[in-house]
């Protein structure tokens, strides 16, 4: 029976989790519905849309240490527990998967260290922190994935376990659609720190992904997800479309086992170009990646 409960419990967790970051998506889609009124926003596909995993997949490394090292310089938290989140970011970059164990000791740390501030001030911090290290740390061949979608019409999520307001500022620079993040509990805006829920990670992520679906109008048959992590194959098993990018070993396996397409960029080691789908609303399938990487440097330049 304790068994039993802590599932539920863990559970009801997750949704919560999913449920509260799609709330969080939502109202920052209502912002972008009444901006796109007033632009020149290409046709929306209605029914079809796509996902991107952060980090290891949209960037080198993951959102939250690099958020760390800026709290750092603003004085949010010690040297010790810098170095933690070097030692973090260092096992993340070799080894190219999450760990559990890291990640839960990073959500605690950063709720600890933004407890009493102000959301508002964390927002502020993160545009700062983008320009300073994450920028960079885009990994090109992902970025014009998200524009071929965007192009398309299609719309366009990160999916992330960094903090809602992070997530935020590195879907608008990106120029996507919104952010799908985890949620930390504000009371009269200030942090209290806890979570909504638990960190948007493996099955919260797809709890997230489906309520967000629901509320957008969206088939997952007629969309396409990407990642680099096994722990993200919940969320790659939801939609029509899941795409693998810079896999981790356990997640190279599984798409070999199911037949998704894999493509690297840390190695260039050829892969199967990834296109975006056909029956996505597209009429006919786009080209592979290299094409679309040297068309995004042509028009970046």
């Amino acid at each position: 029976m304790a068994r039993q409960r802590n599932t539920q419990e863990r559970n009801g967790s997750t949704r919560l989790a999913g449920e509260a970051s799609a709330d969080a998506a939502a109202k920052d889609r209502d912002l972008h519905e009444r901006y796109s009124e007033e632009t020149d926003e290409p046709s929306v596909d209605p029914h079809a849309g796509a996902f991107f995993d952060c980090d290891n997949t949209i960037m080198q490394g993951a959102a939250i240490f690099y958020l760390g090292r800026g709290l750092y310089k603003r004085k949010f938290f010690s040297s010790r527990e810098l170095a933690r989140f070097a030692w973090q970011q260092a096992y993340f970059r070799l080894h190219g998967a999450e760990n559990a164990g890291h990640m839960a000791d990073a959500k605690e740390s950063a709720l600890s260290i933004v407890q009493g501030h102000r959301a508002a001030d964390l927002e502020a911090i993160c545009e700062d922190v983008f320009d300073e290290y994450m920028a960079e740390k885009i990994w090109p061949g992902t970025r014009a994935l998200v524009q071929m979608h965007l192009e398309a019409g299609q719309r366009v999520w990160l999916v992330t376990a960094a903090p809602q307001e992070a997530a935020r500022v590195i879907a608008a620079r990106l120029g996507m659609t919104g952010a799908l993040g985890t949620v930390a509990e504000t009371l009269d805006g200030v942090y209290t720190g806890r979570l909504v829920g638990e960190p948007l990670h493996g099955p919260a992520k797809a709890e997230a992904v489906k309520s967000l679906a629901a509320r957008e109008g969206l088939e997952l048959s007629r969309c396409a997800a990407y990642s680099d992590s096994a722990n993200d194959i919940p969320m790659l098993s939801l939609v029509g479309y899941p795409y693998v990018i810079n896999p981790d070993a356990e997640l190279r396996r599984h798409a070999r086992r199911n037949g998704w397409r894999v493509r690297d960029f840390r190695t260039g080691r050829k892969a199967a170009k990834v296109g975006i789908p056909a029956a996505a609303g597209l009429g006919a399938a786009a080209g592979g990646t290299a094409a679309a990487v040297a068309i995004y440097r042509n028009r970046h330049r």
